[in-house]
């Protein structure tokens, strides 16, 4: 079996890096609630924590300090584990110990951000084009924007990053090589982990951008705690993936995008495939083409995306008609694969904020009345949180 390129932070049993993984999603936490939610006793939870602290790896929490209130879903504390003598004393997360690069790849664009042990960004965020998309040229944008957040992060008193995460649109294997990325036009075996630790002298993971913005949010955002949490992009493409009680579901196909040509209305656009109505009609180069359409003159996306922001009354029916099919995509992902919530993303998830009576529409039409509602959340784009989600592909690999 291949070496994984992020090394691990410390060495331990796989109790004790659950142990750093539970107080990385849920601290500040007692040790009585980890040992509740670990199925440990108290006594191995207190020999863990203890050798983690004299790593650096967490520390205790200041007197006062609250615990979090994020616990994992149905999770309930046993009355009386904390009320009993002095007050608990949390545990959390060393996050100044050690710092990240995460970078988000695009066909155009490379966005770099540096993050601290709990993914918080620390830095700015460090954008430069690519107007090469050679493997080597890419190298070198991230080596020059590496070099930047470095400097940034350091002058800040923070030290200097221990490892690289590159987000990218593709498919990768081993978290280490691309063997496809269509925005790149790479359609061969490029092992751009080893190219950037050549170049920068550290250790780096490759991972799939939609599958780092999910394992993101199920460690440090909206998905913590979930049982089951999905991902939905919209964009230059259309992208899903899946976790469950925190891990995603693999599947070595998945980063394909495959979800693009579900069926979703059957008088829509054709992709180029032939589909009639498939998601395709949900990304940026579709939207472009149907505007351009209704308003009988060839126009862009970036002249949609600001005639919606005028509400201008064809950009507002495409709006509607794009979220309405939008709805109608998550409701398929609800009815099959059943998450407990579902996160819009991408460069495009402005449409989603600005549809939502539609997009529920869409919901509704095609999900029993009597069902739960489908609970979801609209992020807003930025580059700088695809690059965080790179980093955190990193440290949680670090953690172990």
């Amino acid at each position: 079996m291949a070496t994984h390129p992020i090394p691990q932070w410390f060495e331990g049993s796989e109790y004790t890096h659950e142990v750093a993984a539970c107080i990385t999603k849920y601290g500040p936490i007692s040790r009585i609630t980890l040992a509740h939610i670990l199925g440990l006793s108290q006594g191995a939870v207190s020999r863990i924590t203890s050798d983690l602290i004299h790593s650096g790896v967490i520390v205790e929490t200041d007197p006062g300090e609250p615990m979090s209130t994020i616990l994992p879903k149905d999770f309930t504390i046993p009355p009386t584990t904390e009320r009993r003598g002095r007050p608990q004393t949390g545990l959390k997360l060393n996050r100044r110990s050690k710092t990240f690069v995460g970078i988000k790849l695009s066909g155009t664009m490379a966005s770099a951000v540096i993050v601290d042990a709990g993914s918080g960004i620390v830095t700015g965020c460090h954008e430069e084009a690519i107007t090469d998309t050679a493997p080597d040229m890419v190298v070198n944008v991230i080596l020059r924007l590496v070099d930047d957040c470095s400097s940034e992060a350091i002058t800040a008193g923070l030290p200097s990053p221990c490892a690289i995460g590159i987000a990218i649109g593709g498919h990768v294997e081993h978290d280490t090589t691309v063997t496809f990325a269509p925005f790149l036009h790479w359609e061969h075996d490029v092992d751009l982990s080893a190219l950037i630790k050549n170049a920068t002298g550290l250790p780096t993971g490759i991972y799939n951008d939609i599958d780092s913005m999910l394992v993101d949010a199920c460690w440090f955002g909206p998905g913590v705690g979930s049982r089951s949490f999905a991902a939905l992009t919209i964009g230059s493409g259309v992208g899903y993936s899946l976790a469950m009680h925190g891990k995603l579901i693999d599947c070595a196909d998945k980063s394909y995008g495959l979800v693009g040509h579900i069926p979703l209305d059957p008088d829509g656009p054709s992709c180029e495939s032939g589909h009639r109505g498939c998601s395709q009609c949900l990304t940026n180069d579709s939207i472009a083409d149907q505007y351009s359409q209704l308003l009988g003159k060839p126009v862009s996306f970036d002249d949609f995306e600001r005639d919606v922001h005028n509400n201008v009354p064809q950009a507002t029916k495409l709006v509607n008609r794009t979220c309405f099919r939008l709805g109608t995509l998550i409701a398929i992902i609800s009815n099959i694969a059943m998450p407990e919530k579902i996160m819009i993303a991408g460069e495009s998830a402005f449409i989603a904020q600005r549809g939502l009576d539609a997009l529920r529409d869409g919901i509704g039409a095609y999900r029993h009345k009597q069902a739960s509602p489908v609970e979801f959340e609209i992020l807003d784009h930025d580059w700088a949180l695809w690059a965080k989600a790179a980093a955190s592909r990193v440290i949680v690999d670090h953690i172990g």
